[in-house]
């Protein structure tokens, strides 16, 4: 196994250097080709390394080689491998495949089809990285990787200044987030003496609950996390990344870049457990995002941002997962979110080529008829995502709802609402695009056609893993086995819940959710052809569709002032800091054009000086004797 793992993120770094150097030097179908081929060899090896894993308990470390030395802190480029890794390997390579071969009919017809292959194959590159490194430093690298990449892939459209604006502040806020997790590094490393995670691990033994540098240290990690992952209040640039095309959405909104702050938490679980106070935070942070964005998607009118929201809302699901505890059962959310998410992304994506490039749901409608399996696909992601029974969807939320269940009573109630909000919002975007009257322009509606096999395939695919992939963690009252919490338990130990009343809250959730599913159906029937809400939802329906405001107030809280202080800059600069340092040099030049004078060359000056001074000597004693 071991030959393979330096091979899995060296195939998506070949594809891009071989698409960058050729640049528009070969054929569309051939870079094409280049990009899929790169990470379908990438995904055969995380296969292959998975396989090995399901065999054993223990962790590979392939060491490339030393990276530095700087006194005693040494940095090796080298890879581990356990039961976490293997399952994101596969994440990671088996989704981007997947979007890999969508692209490549969605962007066929893009002048700057071969760039996009070629940022995308470094983005897998990154990511592939981040969840491969064996110590934070390089798994750090592979974090700003993937933030350069989603800066070059949501701009990259760049000829549109709103797109470039989008970029800028996906951009900047993930450097926010990232300087916390740098300061976490850094502060682990002055704790630990060492940045490796199984070295780090083994110093733990005699390290107390609570202690004050790991909760320190956690919090600053998590701020890494919040920005990543795009947890409230890092929140804002994750909407408006919708600007990319619709397959880079799905890339960073799905199963990559996003889930990277969940994968460090629990990759980072060890030292999580230590942070109870930490823990509790991540719980309460999750959980608001998930109701505040689960709100905001509720009157989105773009579907690719009801779909952005819908992201938000998930994450913080996952986060809450973590903060209860509940490691694998965030993992296993983030998998199944990969499979439904990137399937509704990708969705979306037909949805909008037969659409002519339309993103506005009061504009689609009866598209059912027109693009049916389209239509079949996207309804089984809605249905997966709002919990439908035995989706994967279903399982996984309700594996997060039992360890909330047990650690909160009103984190689970909140955390069921939401459910139940994502079932309405879900079913109002499906009304909306594919039932009633098309509501288009009659050019619109004559070209209206079902997307080419290199976009359905992979819907297809993605749909029968949303219909199936919960089976690996299906609860025991309906017969299944805990298999993906097994194989994780040794690397991110599971909460044990007592049985009492187990069966009964399994039931409760099955109920919510098909009661949350007629209700939304029959509401989303009646409102779905003109979308007005009137009376006292106006203003409520105002707020919520403009985000709660949040663009408003951080532009009135930070912008405006820095832009303000901007105005003065130039004589700030040249005053203050450009006449400081000048204004030293000028003081030096008089100060020695003034005391030249003391050295003038000529013997009767001297003779003066030293008379002078011979007086002022003798004065000064004369002064001290009285």
């Amino acid at each position: 196994m071991e030959q393979f793992i330096p091979l899995i993120p060296l195939m998506p770094l070949i594809g891009f250097a071989v698409l960058g150097l050729a640049g528009n030097n070969i054929s569309k179908l051939m870079a094409a080709i280049i990009g899929c081929t790169a990470i379908a060899v990438s995904f055969v090896f995380s296969l292959l390394v998975f396989n090995a894993q399901l065999g054993t308990e223990e962790s590979v470390t392939v060491t490339m080689f030393n990276w530095f030395e700087a006194g005693s802190f040494k940095v090796e480029l080298a890879f581990l491998v356990d039961h976490l890794t293997s399952i994101f390997l596969l994440i990671v390579t088996g989704v981007g495949l997947l979007i890999h071969i969508y692209s490549s009919g969605y962007m066929h017809d893009d002048i700057a089809h071969n760039r996009f292959f070629t940022y995308l194959n470094l983005f897998i590159f990154f990511m592939l990285l981040l969840v491969m490194g064996n110590n934070y430093l390089v798994m750090f690298i592979g974090w700003e990787g993937v933030g350069l990449c989603s800066y070059l892939l949501i701009g990259f459209w760049h000829k549109v200044d709103a797109y470039n604006k989008a970029a800028n502040k996906a951009f900047i806020m993930n450097r926010i987030g990232d300087l916390g997790l740098l300061l976490g590094i850094f502060l682990l490393y002055t704790k630990f003496g060492t940045l490796n995670f199984i070295d780090i691990k083994s110093h733990l033994a005699e390290i107390q609950v609570g202690d004050p540098t790991i909760v320190v240290a956690t919090l600053l990690l998590f701020i890494g996390a919040m920005g990543k992952s795009a947890q409230i209040p890092l929140h804002t640039w994750l909407p408006d990344a919708m600007a990319g095309p619709t397959p880079v959405s799905a890339l960073i909104h799905a199963a990559t870049m996003v889930t990277a702050g969940i994968y460090m938490v629990v990759r980072s679980n060890f030292i999580y457990s230590l942070a109870p106070f930490t823990l509790e935070f991540i719980a309460i942070i999750g959980l608001i995002t998930a109701f505040v964005a689960a709100t905001i998607a509720l009157f989105q009118n773009d579907i690719k941002k009801v779909l952005a929201y819908s992201t938000l809302s998930q994450l913080g699901y996952m986060f809450l997962a973590l903060g209860v505890g509940a490691y694998s059962s965030g993992v296993f959310h983030v998998m199944t979110h990969a499979f439904f998410k990137a399937l509704l992304f990708l969705g979306a994506g037909s949805v909008i080529h037969a659409m002519s490039g339309e993103q506005d749901l009061l504009k689609m409608g009866g598209l059912r008829k027109k693009i049916p399996l389209t239509f079949i696909t996207f309804l089984i992601g809605v249905l997966a995502i709002s919990g439908f029974p035995f989706t994967s969807g279903f399982v996984s939320k309700d594996e997060i709802l039992m360890s909330v269940f047990y650690h909160n009573k009103l984190y689970f109630y909140i955390a069921a609402a939401v459910a139940v909000i994502t079932a309405f919002y879900m079913m109002r975007l499906l009304m909306l695009a594919f039932f009633g009257t098309f509501r288009g322009t009659h050019e619109q509606e004559h070209h209206l056609h079902e997307s080419p096999a290199s976009m359905t395939m992979p819907l297809v695919v993605l749909a029968i893993l949303s219909m199936l992939g919960g089976l690996v963690q299906l609860p025991h009252i309906y017969g299944g086995k805990p298999i993906f919490e097994e194989f994780l338990n040794s690397i991110a130990p599971t909460l044990k819940h007592e049985d009492a009343s187990l069966a009964m809250k399994e039931w409760l959730m099955l109920g919510v959710t098909c009661l949350g599913l007629v209700v939304v159906y029959f509401l989303t029937k009646k409102f779905y052809a003109d979308d007005k809400f009137e009376g006292v939802y106006t203003g409520f329906k105002k707020t919520l569709a403009n985000n709660y405001y949040f663009d408003e107030i951080y532009n009135t809280l930070f912008t405006k002032p820095l832009n303000f202080i901007s105005q003065y800059y130039n004589a700030f600069d040249r005053l203050v800091i450009d006449g400081g340092v000048d204004g030293i040099g000028k003081l030096v030049n008089w100060g020695g054009d003034k005391l030249r004078y003391l050295q003038t060359g000529y013997t009767g000056f001297y003779l003066f000086a030293m008379v002078l001074s011979i007086a002022a000597f003798l004065i000064i004693s004369l002064f001290n004797l009285l």
